[in-house]
């Protein structure tokens, strides 16, 4: 005897799933959307500030106290460059000094000699205008190498070298003993904060705009940034620009980063990710014909969020002005 039961349980499964669509049923009225294109470069990370700390003396390098990585104030010592032949120039200078000084005081004793003399009207006057001139001429030649030793003394202080600004060691291309010559780079300091150096293709210079977010991929996720400066000059067919990103890590300078620039619009067919449904490989669609809803078949694309929600772009399957049906399956 033919079962009835079997088929009437099948009629009211599908019963209840069509009552259950057509309760959580939504509707999207499909509209073409303006989607941002984006170009994806590599960034260097670099401070702002990157100034060398320069040698103002040639000779030995014969204190280092840096290395590349410390961090050091503005003023701070660096390293110490001497010039042994200071060392004999201020001995020369000393010696000068001391045959000046011992000439000079024979000088005013022969002037108080010649002025008591004068007094009884023995030495002449003559005498008299010689001895002074003597007394100031090696008075002159006694302030001139004083003010000689003091140059010496600069020179000798200027072996030091100063930290230029408050920043990060980046590079120190000499050792401790090696020779140097005046203006001869120490060490690099790079200071002043970091940010983002790009350096584009220059066929999207016209779509780069000072202020437009850039999105930066991270080891920690995405971030964004703000195109602070694009550089009118171009070098190798590439346009320079800055990026400005808070709590950008100044620890690597130099290290590359994953960054996407807006170059340009277009238009899409969006729908909600929740919509589709996947049979055998193939992505699918409910779609409102008249009173009854079709599944069809479409090609999908590029994932897009607008406003928290998933969408998914359609590349063929859908027209401007189609009705998707989206609902639990």
């Amino acid at each position: 005897m033919f079962e009835f039961r079997p088929m009437i349980r099948a009629f009211s499964v599908a019963a209840a799933l069509c009552a259950a669509w057509s309760v959580s049923a939504a509707e999207f009225t499909v509209e073409p959307v303006t989607i941002t294109d984006w170009k994806a470069v590599y960034g260097r990370v670099e401070t702002r500030d990157r100034v060398p700390a320069r040698a103002r003396l040639g000779g030995t390098l014969s204190m280092l106290d840096v290395a590349a990585g410390d961090r050091v104030q503005s003023g701070a010592n660096l390293a110490r460059v001497v010039d042994q032949k200071l060392d004999y120039e201020l001995g020369a200078v000393d010696a000068r000094l001391q045959a000046a000084e011992s000439r000079l005081q024979n000088a005013e004793t022969e002037l108080r000699r010649a002025e008591e003399l004068q007094e009884r009207g023995v030495a002449t006057v003559q005498r008299l205008d010689a001895l002074r001139t003597e007394v100031n001429v090696i008075t002159y030649e006694i302030a001139a190498a004083r003010a000689e030793r003091r140059v010496i003394e600069q020179q000798v202080t200027e072996g030091d070298v100063l930290a230029p600004l408050d920043g990060v060691v980046l590079d120190v291309p000499v050792t401790a003993g090696a020779v140097v010559t005046p203006g001869q780079t120490i060490a690099s300091i790079g200071g002043g904060g970091v940010f983002l150096r790009l350096a584009v293709p220059e066929r999207h210079a016209g779509t780069l705009v000072e202020g437009d977010e850039i999105q930066i991929e991270g080891p920690n996720g995405p971030r964004t940034g703000t195109l602070a400066k694009v550089y009118p000059l171009i070098e190798n067919g590439r346009v320079i620009a800055d990026v400005e990103v808070d709590g950008l890590s100044e620890r690597y300078v130099d290290a590359r980063v994953l960054v996407r620039l807006p170059v340009g619009e277009h238009q899409a067919l969006l729908v909600p990710k929740s919509a589709l449904m996947t049979r055998a490989g193939l992505d699918f669609l409910h779609v409102a014909k008249g009173d009854d809803t079709l599944m069809r078949s479409v090609v999908v694309g590029s994932e897009h969020d607008r406003d928290g929600v998933a969408m998914v772009r359609i590349l063929t399957g859908l027209n401007a002005g189609d009705v998707v049906v989206s609902g639990d399956e």
